[in-house]
């Protein structure tokens, strides 16, 4: 995959996976570069639900939304300074793997059962059970929506 297209990757589907006793987990190959260039950043979600894993260019883009919002300075620094502390920088291995940083583990209760969940410009790892209760949550807004868009 060429650079052109990685910055257009779109992370769709549910994955069911197993994380082993060193929190590694295989990634799906649709969601890796062919360029072996397979690095994410790892943060928690602010409710700390799940880790949100997305790509430097997802990433990169972060700081300026924060800057975008109407905010005071201040509040912005405060939002920067715990968005860029809380990150984690993590690489794929060659068969797709990544390790999981077992302080953000911890932090949003994954178990070794876990879903990786696609979400367009990034994708969410969650706890299987977690999951499955937010999915049904979940699913009468996106019915709503649904219809609503005519899908």
């Amino acid at each position: 995959m060429h650079e052109e297209s990685k910055a257009n990757m779109v992370y769709s589907g549910t994955f069911e996976r197993s994380m082993d006793a060193k929190n590694r987990l295989t990634i799906p190959a649709k969601w890796l570069s062919s360029s072996g260039e397979n690095e994410f950043q790892s943060i928690p979600n602010p409710k700390n639900e799940f880790l949100i894993l997305m790509p430097p260019e997802e990433f990169a883009g972060i700081e300026k939304r924060i800057e975008a919002i109407n905010r005071t300075p201040m509040e912005k620094r405060k939002a920067i300074r715990q968005f860029y502390g809380l990150a984690q920088s993590i690489c794929a291995d060659k068969q797709g793997r990544v390790l999981l940083p077992e302080d953000q583990c911890r932090k949003v209760s994954l178990s070794t059962d876990v879903v990786l969940v696609g979400s367009k410009s990034r994708f969410e790892i969650w706890d299987r059970a977690r999951w499955q209760q937010t999915q049904e949550a979940d699913l009468a807004i996106y019915t709503e929506v649904a219809e609503e868009i005519g899908l």
